[in-house]
């Protein structure tokens, strides 16, 4: 294992968050007083998704849908809550900025595989298991490879290929 495995990742990770706070901190502003004026507060939630090692943690987001309920309490399906503004946050990836702070706090990367729901713990195969040998990141490899054009065994064949072999470069 080199250096970088062993801690240059993490100080990476550090350094390049806390850059990217500072440089977006007026645009995540912006996003919160939007969000706060079309969708309501709170302009953040969280979500427990499975992270590095298989451990759940709580993934914070920007709000992109309303608080909007049928007349027994229920929500309403997300195509209806999901209205052209948080179409547009989701489509920039703004409402992950947030994320940012998950990263600072160690429980998420720069890069590496997207965490997933925690629901979805029992469906991985023992070799899709390993994209959890790496914290979860913002973006990853099959992120720059393909996005929502891949189909699930792509995504998690090139999850799990990034977390054999990640590096620097």
């Amino acid at each position: 294992f080199s250096a970088y495995r062993h801690g240059g990742k993490r100080l990476f990770d550090i350094v390049g968050s806390l850059i990217l706070l500072l440089m977006l901190s007026p645009v995540a502003c912006l996003c919160c007083l939007l969000i706060a004026v079309k969708l309501g507060r709170p302009v953040t939630f969280c979500q427990r998704r499975l992270g590095w090692h298989g451990r759940p943690f709580l993934m914070h987001k920007f709000r992109s849908m309303r608080d909007a309920t049928d007349l027994a309490g229920n929500p309403l399906p997300d195509e209806e809550r999901l209205g052209s503004f948080g179409k547009k946050l989701r489509s920039t990836s703004l409402d992950e900025l947030p994320q940012l702070f998950d990263i600072l706090r160690g429980r998420m990367s720069l890069v590496g595989p997207r965490p997933l729901l925690v629901r979805y713990r029992d469906r991985y195969t023992e070799r899709e298991w390993k994209r959890h040998l790496v914290r979860p990141g913002l973006t990853g490899w099959c992120q720059v490879n393909g996005r929502n054009a891949l189909d699930w065994e792509s995504k998690l064949e090139l999850d799990v290929v990034y977390a054999e072999g990640f590096s620097f470069w």
